[in-house]
């Protein structure tokens, strides 16, 4: 049934702002402890795989259970699951607050990850069912750049609290206006729910999609740490275990995942969907970009803190440069849209991204200002804000009408997927390169053993957190310079990879069909309105 002629709902705007703080806390949360980092990393201990399984975990198990939790939004009531999930994130966040220890602070991260999960799909199926015509376009643009701008704002909140107040904070924060949500939700939301929903569980895929995407990514972190193939002691490293059990597991959801949907029974992902072109590489695109913003994201305080002497407020400064180029360019974006079309837009953002980031890898130096900087950011953040803005139309544009609800949620996945992976890979290759080159430049310098071994062992485990104090001690300056040089010559190397990642996804995008005459220049909303199908029963 059409939607465009639906009675408005009530105070929707009141509830749009209920729906948007909920989105704000979880997308933030995803960015909001990176320039916190250092300071977590020496107040609890946490070591550079650690380090990298706080950030990684979260968007791990929000990407494995975003489909699961969609559905049980769908059956059980939307603003019932906001409100569930809203509430085990902020007790989550409680316990990330007050970890004592870096295991107690990754299973916090893992629980909001879960909490995280029931709250985005239920915004979102939420605020496609409140909204109509026109204003639902504006409803999905102020969602989409609440995502994009959200995560880049994270950097700077995490860097206040941990500069004059505390890391721990970073969590805290989560509950006042966690609380708040909270009322609104009750005042402002109506429940809603898709009475039509075919009936049964995938209970094979949840596990196979999770633990497979679990061991790829486990096998990127700790290959630093076990050895990509032997241990120290000879021994076989886990990692290769890991790796190849993940593959297997993953062909094996495949496996599973077409034998249902042959036989018309439920399944997690419909995977008929890669079958259409613009669906395919879209996807691609979108696991690109959160690849390129979140892998930048966790790599860049660490340089900007460990080698060029910045706080963590005064990193998290420079990072907002990202977030006002997104929420800039977000005012353009539609005339952008009406003059280049969608997939124009989409091409424009990424070319941005890919040249900010090449810029900063190739101007990176231990004298480069933070002007200079910021203003790659805030190309970045053009660029960032261009593509997730029409990137989820252009995606769902050949998606039939019945399988829109379950590419909204297989897309927003591979975001999330794309948000752990850009952390696993970039941090891998940052703190790899970091580790190996310190110990290179100590060797030419003729340090002696012990001292070599003892700063490689500190830069190595701290991800680069430990530099200044090596440059603090009079004893320890030199290898700390020369750690420092390593750390610049390593984020060359990190955000270089992270470009090329931005051309490859640029290519996919060149791939994308022809959108028809009456999709281009189209908003997001109005994509999403011919793809929502129905109005779901209040």
């Amino acid at each position: 049934m059409s939607t465009e002629n639906a009675p408005a709902t009530p105070g929707r705007w009141w509830a749009m702002a209920t729906l948007s703080m909920g989105v704000a806390l979880v997308v933030m949360d995803a960015t909001v402890v990176n320039v916190a980092l250092p300071v977590v990393i020496e107040d609890l201990g946490l070591d550079a795989s650690g380090a990298q399984w706080m950030n990684a975990v979260y968007s791990l198990v929000f990407a494995s259970l975003m489909l699961t939790s969609g559905r049980l939004g769908d059956v059980y009531g939307r603003r019932r699951a906001y409100s569930v999930g809203l509430t085990a994130f902020m007790v989550a966040s409680i316990l990330a607050g007050a970890a004592w220890s870096p295991a107690v602070l990754i299973g916090a991260r893992f629980l909001q990850g879960m909490g995280a999960a029931l709250v985005l799909p239920s915004t979102l199926s939420t605020l496609n069912a409140m909204f109509t015509g026109k204003e639902r376009s504006i409803a999905f643009a102020i969602w989409g750049s609440t995502i994009g701008g959200m995560a880049a704002v994270g950097p700077l909140v995490g860097g206040w609290l941990a500069t004059d107040v505390s890391w721990r904070w970073a969590f805290w924060l989560n509950i006042p206006c966690g609380l708040l949500t909270l009322v609104g939700i009750r005042k402002h939301l109506v429940e809603t729910r898709d009475p039509d929903l075919p009936k049964g569980t995938d209970m094979l895929g949840v596990p196979l999609s999770a633990l497979g995407i679990g061991g790829i990514v486990f096998a990127l972190i700790e290959g630093q740490a076990y050895g990509w193939w032997l241990q120290d002691s000879g021994d076989l490293s886990p990692v290769p275990v890991s790796l190849v059990l993940g593959v297997i597991l993953l062909a094996t959801f495949v496996v599973v995942e077409r034998r249902r949907a042959a036989a018309g029974k439920v399944v997690l992902i419909d995977l008929g969907l890669l079958r259409i072109k613009s669906f395919r590489f879209g996807v691609v695109a979108a696991l690109v970009v959160a690849m390129g913003e979140f892998g930048l994201l966790f790599t860049l305080p660490l340089l900007l803190q460990g080698a060029l002497g910045y706080t963590a407020l005064g990193t998290g400064v420079i990072v907002l440069a990202l977030a006002l180029g997104t929420f800039l360019i977000s005012a353009a974006t539609p005339q952008l849209a009406a003059k280049l079309g969608q997939r124009g837009v989409v091409r424009l953002g990424l070319s941005l991204e890919a040249l900010a980031v090449g810029g900063l890898a190739v101007t990176l130096s231990s004298s480069i200002s933070s002007w200079a900087i910021a203003a790659w950011l805030f190309v970045y953040g053009l660029g960032v804000g261009l593509a997730t803005a029409q990137l989820t139309s252009v995606i769902l544009v050949g998606v039939p009408v019945a399988e829109s609800g379950q590419a909204s949620g297989f897309q927003t996945t591979v975001r999330q997927l794309g948000s752990a992976l850009g952390v696993a890979v970039l941090g891998t290759v940052l703190i790899t390169v970091l580790t190996t080159s310190t110990g290179d430049r100590l060797d030419e310098a003729g340090t002696a053993a012990a001292q070599r071994d003892q700063a490689v062992t500190i830069v190595h485990q701290s991800a680069g957190a430990g530099i200044p104090l090596l440059l603090a001690d009079p004893a320890t300056e030199a290898a700390g310079q020369a750690a420092a040089d390593a750390m610049i010559h390593a984020s060359k190397w990190a955000t270089g990879l992270a470009a090329g990642v931005l051309v490859l996804g640029l290519a996919a995008t060149l791939a994308l069909p022809a959108l028809p005459a009456d999709s281009e220049g189209r908003s997001t909303g109005s994509r999403m309105e011919r793809a929502g199908g129905r109005r779901p029963t209040p």
